[in-house]
């Protein structure tokens, strides 16, 4: 009984992150949500545990307001919810479980590997190439609104570059972390993987581009996973959002920025 309903809030946590977050389908997702949590009953204490902690993030992230919008009322509000959901499981994990199964592991004290300094050049080349294409064969970029201005740019890079920090501490660190306690990595990754992507699904990467996003969360589960180092995936992660960031300037106005090649 109690690996089925291990097996079954699973999936549940899998389809309530597609259709509740990815999808906005708000009723049927928030049914999914409910009856993954319910079925937690029947699980074995410590999972029961860590995965009602993801539950209750994603039941946050339900009702937060995720858009691209850069306007200070807007990013105070969404940055509020995105923090508790880093925070709550946190404090909840170290103070109320008292398991401190949700950690933040920066490990920045060595010096990175040839092989390591190589992948951040790799993911440079290759989000140049593929995130423009990307962005405006889907028409991904238009859910952005780039306007000039250097308060509209200051607020732009630092949405991009903020949320990229959050993607890491929730999805890569908290959510995988919590996971890996009570499934094999090669699980516990794809189904980070999928939140992920639901998650910048909402966003705005709409189209085939989940596709890329969930080969990046995947990437990324398994970069951590060798390096265990989030201060590594973070650095990955903002050197893609920086070419995001310089992406969108160039697909909302050609002529500022003619770097790319989208054709």
């Amino acid at each position: 009984m109690q690996y089925l309903a291990k097996i079954l809030s699973l999936v549940f946590l899998a389809l309530s992150s597609i259709v509740l977050i990815g999808l906005q389908a708000y009723f049927i997702g928030w049914i999914f949500l409910l009856l993954g949590a319910l079925i937690l009953i029947f699980a074995d204490k410590s999972f029961k545990k860590d995965i009602l902690l993801i539950y209750f993030s994603i039941g946050l992230l339900g009702i937060s307001p995720i858009s691209t919008d850069i306007s200070y009322q807007h990013g105070a509000i969404m940055g509020t919810f995105l923090a508790l959901t880093i925070l709550i499981p946190y404090l909840v994990s170290k103070y109320v479980n008292k398991n401190n199964h949700v950690q933040f592991r920066f490990h920045h004290g060595r010096n990175w590997y040839t092989s390591e300094i190589l992948y951040i050049v790799l993911t440079a080349c290759i989000t140049y190439l593929f995130f423009p294409i990307m962005l405006y064969q889907t028409g991904s970029y238009l859910n952005w609104n780039v306007e000039g201005g250097i308060s509209n740019m200051i607020r732009l890079f630092i949405g991009t570059n903020a949320l990229g920090i959050w993607d890491e501490l929730f999805f890569i660190s908290t959510v995988l972390g919590l996971l890996r306690r009570h499934l094999s990595f090669k699980m516990a990754n794809l189904l980070q993987s999928i939140l992920f992507t639901s998650f910048l699904y909402e966003l705005g990467f709409r189209g085939w581009g989940f596709l890329i996003i969930f080969l990046f969360a995947l990437l990324q589960g398994y970069i951590f996973k060798k390096t265990d180092s989030l201060f590594y995936v973070i650095t990955i992660h903002l050197v893609a959002d920086l070419i995001l960031f310089l992406a969108l300037i160039y697909l909302h106005h050609p002529t500022w920025m003619p770097i790319f090649i989208t054709k």
